[in-house]
């Protein structure tokens, strides 16, 4: 390596270009053998840079995102479940509720794929660029439980507002405490403020939450608010689990060729 092949990788590696360190040599290569013109080099070279930068601040979001599993749209089995509503779920791929800061709410029966659904629906955001949360409702309650207990309520409620997207797992699965009803009004408020979508899933209807809070006013004023601002989606039909489990893939083929 030359003194300017050096100078100029240390100038890139001062510049947090590594990018366009990684792909210098085989860039250089191009253009050596005349595939590359001095601008198209210029040009390429950024574009390694952009296409990193890119990938790791989604590999970070990822990250931040805690989803249980990272799954995808594209990689669900619908043919496994025909009696989903398919059309409905593919247009919510869309994200225009996300744009608009409305909600989606995914019921039905346990094991039917609500939380793949979910997730993918999360994991597709943060490809275009949101930050996602993703925890189970009781976690986020026992979260915000904490706060109270250490002071630190106002801190956690707005890092639980600030992402773009939160999916919260395993919605009204048991009756709330009045201190679970009332963060749970004040975390939906403030995202809801904020235009910021949620994502849910549960079991039961939304028509049947209801009972669940101590406070029917609380009640009230919370899921007429969520409800009347979300895209509902019923997925009934067989449970998808047993198509998850290791090998159905193999088995599937083998079925087929059969």
């Amino acid at each position: 390596m030359t003194s300017i092949d050096t100078a100029l990788h240390d100038s890139l590696r001062a510049l947090k270009l590594s990018g366009m360190l990684h792909t210098l040599d085989a860039r250089l290569a191009q253009a050596h053998a005349g595939e590359l013109g001095h601008l198209e080099l210029l040009q390429v070279l950024c574009h390694d840079e952009i296409t990193r930068r890119q990938t790791m601040a989604m590999q970070r979001r990822l990250r931040r995102a805690r989803f249980d599993t990272q799954v995808t749209l594209e990689e669900f089995d619908f043919h496994a479940s025909p009696k989903l509503p398919a059309a409905q779920i593919r247009d919510l791929a869309a994200l225009r509720w996300l744009h608009a800061g409305e909600h989606v709410i995914l019921y039905g029966p346990v094991g039917v794929g609500k939380s793949h659904i979910a997730q993918a629906l999360g994991h597709l955001a943060i490809r275009y660029g949101a930050d996602v949360r993703f925890a189970t409702t009781s976690r986020v309650l026992a979260e915000l439980a904490g706060g109270h207990a250490d002071h630190t309520w106002p801190r956690r409620l707005g890092e639980l507002a600030r992402p773009a997207l939160l999916i919260l797992d395993d919605f009204a699965m048991r009756e709330l405490t009045a201190a679970q009803a009332d963060d749970l009004y004040e975390l939906v408020s403030e995202r809801t403020r904020a235009h910021r979508s949620l994502i849910l899933t549960s079991n039961r209807s939304p028509v049947d939450w209801y009972p669940l809070f101590p406070n029917p006013v609380v009640a009230e004023s919370l899921l007429d608010r969520l409800i009347n601002t979300s895209h509902q989606v019923f997925m009934n039909g067989p449970s998808y689990r047993p198509n998850q489990r290791p090998g159905r893939a193999e088995m599937t083929a083998k079925e087929v060729t059969r």
